[in-house]
């Protein structure tokens, strides 16, 4: 098994730092993750007026990524689909593919009900996921047309993001949020459920071999001290930037429907739909994160709030080995989240490309559909 590499991103806010310029850093921390041999560049979508991602419109960004890579894979992680028109969004992925001769990768999701209501949608997870199940079969379908994609492949290789058995029944890749420990029973389960629905040995419809991994929010520096003295206070700040805007929106405007509940069952996310498997950890964002901060037992001080990780590249190998033992075969980065600065983003890049990827796989070239 060969294990790839990606990189997953939110574009947050950075204090005292304009947007063009947090834009302008970020693509050149893209054109170095082209260099190094990593796989694919993942980009979230978020709304609502307490913003937390810097590139809402992710197409106008991933076009710029498109023109600045010559071999990096890259796409978002998800579309929210019951905020897009199908047509529109088809048009938007045949530009890219095309822009970027065949390296885009679709994620799709049907993203939270406090989006939904400020985007003038009905604020009902059933009416959400109705929403979603359209739009993905209008542009699957859409996208299966000979004059939209080339010739041989019905569409872009499709995504899903945090529940592996939703992805499995559909047939697409998967990135997970949550914690090492959890990862391996998540790779069971999709394994399992990949085999249940598409067939043992059965390769995606693209023909590639089924992708899961794990988001890992990482500093790598020269010294375990030095990562965990960055990453400590851009831990705090990314649960802040997550989760907190929103709720404060929601409390300002008395929207006490998207305040959540004791068990985080509703909040920002909403109810889950009926009849789709359940996940495992809980819904709401913040009450997620909160989670994995009041785990009791912290033996590995590189290891913050259960799903980060600091260290010098020594520890980050450590994690690795164990990572690798789960039966994933992509792993997940995320440089810059937090106050994390560009410098120490680059930094993080520059020796986990050096002195971790090349023990686990070859920097090669992703290859083109």
């Amino acid at each position: 098994m060969t294990l790839k590499f990606g990189v997953f991103d939110h574009i947050e806010p950075v204090p005292g730092l304009r947007l063009d310029r947090i834009y302008r850093e970020r693509l050149l921390q893209i054109e170095r993750l082209d260099r190094a041999g990593f796989f694919a560049y993942h980009l979230a979508e978020h709304h609502t007026p307490a913003i937390h991602s810097l590139a809402p419109s992710q197409n106008v960004f991933l076009a710029a990524v498109a023109q600045r890579t010559t071999r990096l894979r890259f796409g978002p992680c998800v579309y929210v689909l019951p905020l897009h028109h199908p047509l529109r969004l088809i048009e938007e992925i045949s530009m890219l593919d095309h822009l970027s001769d065949g390296r885009l990768e679709i994620g799709v999701g049907r993203g939270g009900v406090m989006e939904a209501y400020f985007w003038g949608q009905e604020a009902d997870s059933d009416t959400n996921y109705a929403r979603y199940c359209e739009t993905l079969a209008i542009v699957k379908e859409g996208l299966s047309h000979a004059e939209l994609t080339y010739a041989g492949h019905p569409y872009p290789p499709l995504w899903y993001m945090r529940n592996p058995v939703t992805a499995a029944m559909e047939g697409m890749h998967t990135i997970l949020v949550g914690s090492l420990e959890s990862l391996r029973g998540s790779v069971e389960r999709y394994r399992a459920a990949w085999e249940e629905h598409q067939g043992a040995g059965a390769l995606t419809v693209q023909g590639h071999e089924p992708m899961i991994g794990l988001v890992v929010h990482l500093v790598v520096a020269e010294t375990d001290a030095e990562a965990i003295r960055i990453a400590t206070p851009a831990w705090e700040k990314y649960r802040w930037n997550l989760a907190a805007p929103r709720r404060l929106e929601a409390e300002k405007r008395n929207l006490t429907q998207f305040m959540g509940t004791k068990d985080g069952s509703f909040g920002f996310v909403g109810a889950r739909p009926k009849g789709l498997p359940e996940r495992e950890t809980r819904r709401d964002i913040d009450a997620e994160l909160e989670r994995f901060d009041q785990q009791k037992q912290r033996p590995n001080p590189n290891r913050i709030g259960g799903v980060a990780l600091a260290g010098a590249p020594a520890a980050v190998r450590e994690y690795m080995d164990e990572y690798v033992a789960t039966g994933a075969n992509y792993f997940v980065c995320s440089f810059q989240w937090g106050d994390i600065t560009h410098d120490d983003a680059m930094r993080s890049i520059e020796l986990f490309s050096a002195e971790v990827m090349p023990r686990y796989a070859r920097a090669e070239a992703a290859t083109s559909r």
